[in-house]
């Protein structure tokens, strides 16, 4: 099929998805981080709902340990749309006790992200949360379904997933549980960068090919920042490099790259045998089941 019409595909399936949760469900949110996935969901959003603005909320779950620019990038998008931004703050559930400041020599905030993201959803009542995974991600993306049912306490149980025939997704929850859609299933990271090329959509500058000062540790390059300890023996060097995910800074790894444009990005990933989070994720790398682990707790 030629990109074109494949694009046209995604994008029909998607819209169709965000219609028939915002449908089927009372208090949806959209799961906004800043990155690449969630600024085209966001796209698709602003889409499926026009002329009318988007009918929900946004939602960060905000570790503390963020890049700047996908912060800025954040609080511009959603004035820029006039939607209303719900932060959830990793911070602040550490402050409360909630969880504990992770140690060690990964020490990232990325999975104490399930206990603000449960808390937040709580706190509001939210029943369903889109959010911008794909299946090509990841293995344990890849036997989600569209619409992923979660229980009363947020957990997801792969072996009690319920049947999508066709278009046909089941929506009912009972009070307490929700589900998390993910509109960008079918879609792989071409797709997405195909989609941010074609409609034009405005990303986090880290994507891109920069100078920035980095360290080795465990065969990933970490950014240089005030939320990771470097030991004496990871030297710090200035490199061209480009981030393919822009999560937690503690576990997010950039690759060298001069790929400066949206052009210049698909070629390199056109080249690349290693998916964005086997390359750039450190969390992923904790065991062969670390994403469905964390999914079975309530993560995203």
């Amino acid at each position: 099929m030629p990109e074109a019409d494949r694009l046209a595909v995604l994008e029909a399936e998607a819209v169709h998805v965000l219609r028939e949760v915002a449908a089927e469900l009372d208090r949806p949110a959209l799961l906004f981080s800043g990155g690449k996935d969630s600024a085209v969901l966001l796209r698709l959003a602003e889409k499926a709902f026009r002329p009318a603005p988007i009918p929900f909320p946004v939602l960060h779950v905000d570790t503390g340990h963020n890049f700047d620019e996908v912060i800025e990038f954040r609080d511009r998008r959603v004035g820029e749309l006039g939607v209303r931004l719900v932060v959830g703050s990793v911070q602040d559930s550490i402050d409360a006790g909630r969880v504990a400041e992770p140690a060690g020599r990964w020490p990232s905030r990325n999975r104490a992200q399930t206990v603000t993201l449960l808390d937040t959803i709580a706190e509001h009542g939210f029943d369903a949360l889109f959010g911008g995974a794909r299946r090509d991600e990841e293995r344990a993306r890849a036997k989600e379904r569209v619409l992923s049912f979660r229980d009363a306490f947020g957990q997801w149980d792969p072996r009690n997933q319920r049947p999508e025939l066709w278009n046909l997704y089941n929506g009912r929850v009972r009070p307490g549980e929700h589900v998390r859609a993910f509109p960008l299933s079918n879609w792989t990271e071409r797709d997405v960068w195909a989609y941010v090329e074609r409609d034009g959509i405005e990303l986090p500058s880290l994507y891109f090919a920069h100078m920035r000062k980095v360290f080795e540790r465990d065969g990933m390059l970490l950014a240089d920042s005030r939320f990771v300890d470097r030991s004496p023996e990871e030297a710090l060097v200035e490199r061209s490099v480009r981030f393919r995910t822009v999560g937690d800074m503690t576990c997010t790894g950039a690759v060298p790259s001069r790929a400066g444009t949206v052009a210049e990005v698909i070629a390199e990933i056109a080249a690349t045998p290693v998916t964005e989070r086997g390359q750039t994720r450190a969390d992923d790398r904790a065991g062969a089941a670390a994403m469905e682990d964390r999914k079975r707790e309530g993560y995203f």
